[in-house]
């Protein structure tokens, strides 16, 4: 990048486009409720669109609103976009209404800000901080809880130098903690979701709006009332039949016992309204209906009403038999019992009726006893029958409550990919973090805004600008002082860099760590004094050809550790080129693009520009610097089963996504998905004794044999390139194999997209 080129800027085209995507939506979608998110996406895309055009937003930037310092929690449009509001802005909550209410105060946030400054005000929150009885939405609500905890430290200058940073905006942020009962779970121990957030899940399943929620109960009214009054209505007109021609003769009692139908019909209809088959005029039902009440109310039926008659009395015995028959009765029987089970709001309801006596912030330790089968007290009040299943769908729901260990949720099924264990790791951290305080007041006041924090959506960032760390939030930096950093603390954060890289590695061997982990690792090694260089994936839509320093110190202690690996060979690594390499340019040179920059350019062998080509790039950073997992490896994580598992593993998960090939909705991404995937296998492999590799290789080759045919003829190159380098040969591509070097970025049609055997081609259709 030359020093004269101007620093990248945003493309306001890309929010125009998500805000036409937005709008389209809201106006079209039949789903009400797709509806009102898109509505409220389209409102944020528009303060996006509209900032970028008057100048009030600089996306890219580290603190992109022109009016707020960058400590303050943005609200966050997909892709990174700020929107120019605070996320602690906008209408009263809930809680600071209630407040204001309590207090006989205006409903402004000023009014409330100077309350807690009073001697009452000040006493409500040191009271709030020795109970634990609050919850931190958004960073900013720990602010005055932090002053109350220095005005009682004796600490009179920090809360005033605090009290300076944010009263500014006393009138404008949320700094209101909001209470909640607290609940102290055990350490170790994390959850998805809280009791209260399963129970508003399962409490919407009871409320069901839309045709489709609402479809099994129309199903349990059709079976349970409607079919049964059918078929009364059927022998009713069986009755009449004179060989096979219906009407030909009416018994007596035939009209009075019609018009009691008629007169049933009326009273089923008002009272059972979700099934409306029964109103079609063409339903066999309705046929039956309108020529009993012809009959009944005059001399009908007409000619036409008993040619209809006819047909429909005809195909609904030749159908389902004559009601009374043996195979009718088995139908009806069994459709009779379908009907008789629960339906899934009933049995949502059973749930969530278990966890009400539950603290509703917290997760569920024994949530095993919420999904037992009902009892015969639940049976009895809520028309279930004792001992019936809690279903599938709503066991995953709940089990989002469970409390447990990380690695207990990941074989519950709870946790299915790394992008949801970055959700739980802020509560482990916190909770290392938490050890640095000396009062336990102070510690729970560090947890919470350490979750509350950890919840803030990162910004997109161009020009190598970093996204805005807790220790520049003003009430961190004034609580500082006094955490202490004491061994046992600094040796309990420490554990836990070796401990969640391993769980990561051996439960999600082969994905890429996802950026909030990276950032969830690079907090808590800052806080025990490692100097990690911890990377987050980049975008190949917004880089700008630059690389941070650390990539280079990452390409580094990677090159120290694969030099003279399988992994060096297979990506053809000059391990000795890039412990060389200078972090910036020579002094005098014209082009000021880092050498470690040239190095991933010169490998990708780069020839335009685009996205595409940015992704080739960037893919060499990433198989320099191996992408986090040198850096695992470093910090001491080692998954129990061996590095081979991990490799076949991650080996299992790229072939997978290959033979999802071509038939995907987006075939590029899954080539790139099993790209990175394999990467991992081969670093795995290459931690692997000389042995244990080719063992594993022999046994990838092995497995290809039982795969698709056009499995087989995208993996086997790959497999092939492999095999050369772990019996010590450099990949040179092509050949008798025809090894390949599998790479998931390419400025062209990747070559496994070129690929097209007879096996891919459509299906043609054989009539005989």
């Amino acid at each position: 990048m030359d020093e004269n080129t101007a620093p990248a800027q945003a493309d306001p085209g890309y929010a125009v486009g998500r805000l036409a995507e937005a709008f389209t939506a809201a106006l079209t979608h039949e789903d009400p409720r797709v509806r009102e998110a898109a509505e409220k996406r389209a409102d944020a895309w528009r303060l996006v669109v509209a900032g970028m055009a008057d100048g009030t937003l600089d996306i890219g930037s580290g603190a992109p609103v022109r009016h707020l310092p960058p400590w303050v929690t943005l609200e966050i449009a997909p892709g990174g976009f700020a929107t120019g509001r605070a996320a602690a802005g906008g209408l009263l909550r809930p809680h600071e209404e209630a407040l204001a209410r309590r207090h006989g105060l205006p409903a402004t946030r000023s009014a409330l800000y100077a309350h807690h400054l009073t001697q009452d005000g000040l006493a409500e929150l040191s009271g709030l901080l020795d109970s634990g009885a609050y919850e931190i939405d958004v960073p900013e609500q720990a602010a005055l809880l932090g002053v109350a905890w220095l005005v009682r430290a004796g600490d009179t200058a920090g809360a005033l130098r605090l009290l300076a940073a944010v009263e500014p905006f006393a009138d404008t942020l949320c700094f209101t903690p909001r209470p909640a009962p607290f609940h102290e779970l055990p350490g170790r121990v994390v959850h998805r979701a809280s009791a209260g957030e399963v129970r508003a899940d399962l409490d919407r399943r009871t409320r069901r709006r839309s045709p489709a929620e609402n479809r099994p109960l129309v199903q349990q009214e059709a079976l349970a009332v409607w079919n049964p009054f059918a078929d009364r209505v059927l022998a009713h007109w069986w009755q009449t039949r004179t060989g096979d021609r219906v009407d030909g003769r009416r018994p007596e009692g035939w009209r009075a016992r019609g018009a009691d139908l008629l007169a049933e019909y009326a009273r089923l209809a008002a009272e059972h309204t979700l099934c409306t088959k029964h109103r079609r005029p063409k339903e066999n039902l309705a046929v039956m209906l309108t020529a009993l009440r012809e009959a009944v109310e005059s001399d009908g039926p007409t000619a036409r009403s008993r040619g209809l008659l006819q047909h429909a009395v005809d195909s609904m015995v030749r159908k389902r038999g004559l009601p009374g028959s043996p195979a009718h009765t088995a139908l009806r029987t069994a459709q009779a019992a379908h009907a008789a089970r629960p339906t899934h709001d009933v049995l949502a309801g059973l749930v969530s009726a278990r966890l009400a006596g539950l603290p509703q912030n917290s997760g569920v330790p024994r949530i095993e006893e919420a999904l037992a089968p009902a009892t015969r007290e639940e049976a009895d009040g809520l028309r279930v029958p004792v001992g019936w299943p809690v279903p599938g769908p709503l066991r995953r729901i709940a089990l989002r409550a469970a409390a447990a260990p990380l690695d207990d949720l990941v074989a519950l099924g709870v946790v299915p990919s790394a992008e949801v264990m970055a959700e739980l790791v802020p509560a482990l951290t916190a909770s290392a973090e938490a050890a640095a305080a000396p009062d336990p007041a102070l510690s729970r006041l560090v947890a919470a805004h350490h979750r509350a924090f950890s919840r803030r959506r990162s910004l997109m960032l161009l020009n190598l600008e970093s996204q805005v760390r807790a220790d520049r939030l003003p009430w961190v930096r004034a609580l500082r002082p006094h955490l202490s950093d004491t061994g046992t603390r600094r040796e309990a954060v420490s554990r836990l860099v070796p401990e969640l890289g391993a769980s990561a590695l051996t439960h999600f061997p082969g994905t890429v760590l996802p950026n909030p982990l990276v950032r969830e690792f690079n907090a808590v090694s800052r806080s025990a004094g490692l100097d990690l260089p911890w990377l987050e994936e980049l975008a190949a839509d917004i880089f700008t050809g630059e690389f941070a320093p650390k990539f280079l110190r990452a390409a580094k202690a990677a090159a120290s550790l694969v030099e003279g690996t399988a992994y060096a060979r297979y990506y053809g690594i000059d391990c000795a080129e890039v412990l060389a390499l200078e972090e910036a340019p020579p002094a005098g040179s014209a082009d000021r693009t880092s050498p470690f920059a040239l190095l991933c350019a010169e490998r990708a062998g780069l020839r335009r520009s685009g996205v595409a080509s940015s992704g080739t790039v960037i893919e060499q950073a990433q198989i320099l610097t191996t992408h986090n997992l040198a850096t695992l490896v470093g910090a001491g994580a080692a998954p129990a089963a061996g590095w081979a598992d991990l490799a076949w593993r991650a080996h299992a998960l790229a072939v997978a996504a290959v033979e999802r090939l071509p038939r995907v909705g987006t075939p590029r991404g899954h080539v790139r998905s099993a790209a990175f995937s394999w990467r991992q296998a081969v670093f795995f492999l290459s931690l692997c004794p000389a042995p244990e590799q080719r063992g594993a290789v022999a046994r990838m080759e092995e497995s290809l044999l039982a795969r698709p045919r056009h499995t087989r003829e995208r993996m086997a190159p790959v497999v092939a390139g492999l095999r050369r380098v772990v019996d010590g040969g450099p990949l040179v591509e092509g050949g008798s194999d025809g090894a390949r070097r599998f790479l998931g970025w390419s400025e062209r049609q990747h070559w496994m997209l070129e690929i097209a055997p007879q096996a891919l081609l459509p299906r043609t259709r054989r009539w005989g």
